[in-house]
């Protein structure tokens, strides 16, 4: 009796079922009115691009004149626009950008060839590459190893025994013949490349 009494107080409002139906019961929202289910849904206007910010007040007329101004200057004034105004405005000088090791495809392919002989040409650090060693050297050539690499006793001995493999990195000319040099006499067989 009491479970019947319970469901009398929660049941909705005669006016509001009709309105809603009859398994949908809107306690919380007196004020709700059901959508039309024939009606279509709203197409709102998207605007071409999404500003964060808003739209933006039209820049004022000193700001356009000052336009006006600057593209009636000539060319080499022009060029001087962009220095004065990092200086003046205290902006950091924009750092080049290095394209070494990337691949441009086609933009870099004319001038590849006559690039690849002035880097031969130029290049100053070079790698050591311990292609064989000789089996009863083993102990020397790790010996040698860990005096130009400042390895551990372990670490040395597996990188000789993964050989063929790079040793150093990044040596000038001198370094790396010397390194060579060093692991020939031991029974060690380096190259530089």
């Amino acid at each position: 009796m009491k479970l019947l009494a319970f469901f009398k107080v929660v049941r909705a409002p005669p006016t509001l079922s009709k309105i809603t139906g009859p398994l949908q019961c809107r306690l919380f929202q007196p004020d709700f009115v059901p959508r039309d289910p024939k009606a279509k849904p709203k197409r709102y206007k998207y605007p071409a691009f999404y500003d964060p910010y808003g739209p933006k007040p039209p820049p004022s007329d000193k700001i356009l004149q000052l336009a006006e101004r600057i593209a009636a200057l000539a060319p080499e004034e022009l060029k001087q626009i962009g220095p004065t105004l990092r200086d003046k405005l205290r902006h950091p000088k924009m750092q080049p950008i290095s394209t070494e090791g990337m691949d441009l495809g086609s933009q870099g392919a004319a001038s590849g060839s006559a690039k690849a002989e002035e880097k031969k040409a130029e290049k100053t650090a070079f790698d050591v590459k311990l292609e064989k060693f000789d089996a009863a050297a083993k102990i020397k050539v790790i010996k040698e190893v860990r005096a130009f690499t400042s390895l551990g006793l372990k670490e040395a001995k597996d990188l000789v025994e993964k050989a063929p493999i790079l040793l150093k990195q990044g040596v000038t000319k001198e370094e790396a013949n010397d390194i060579i040099e060093k692991l020939k006499a031991v029974g060690g067989v380096a190259v530089m490349e």
